[in-house]
């Protein structure tokens, strides 16, 4: 499991990038709250998954708001949300 993303905690959703070079998982605690956190994935780390932030400590009582959350702190994640909205023929 990534950098700070407790053991305890269950990663129920992971979003990549196009590029697949950044990572947004969404994860759910033991006592029943939401969060996430976004990675980084270089060649020169050889592919190891390295927290770029620090989101993961923030607290949300839904998934759905952890999701809107992350969308409004992480550019990519809500440029990809926007186009698959745009388009539902498109795969994901």
């Amino acid at each position: 499991m990534s950098q700070r993303i407790d053991k305890s905690w269950t990663v129920f959703r992971s979003v990549e990038n196009a590029a697949a070079d950044r990572c947004v998982d969404f994860f759910r605690r033991p006592d029943g709250s939401y969060g996430f956190e976004e990675f980084r994935r270089d060649a020169e780390d050889r592919g190891v998954w390295t927290p770029v932030a620090y989101y993961s400590g923030a607290v949300y009582a839904t998934e759905q708001s952890a999701f809107d959350a992350a969308q409004a702190e992480v550019s990519w994640l809500a440029e990809r949300a926007a186009r698959s909205t745009g388009d539902r023929r498109a795969p994901h």
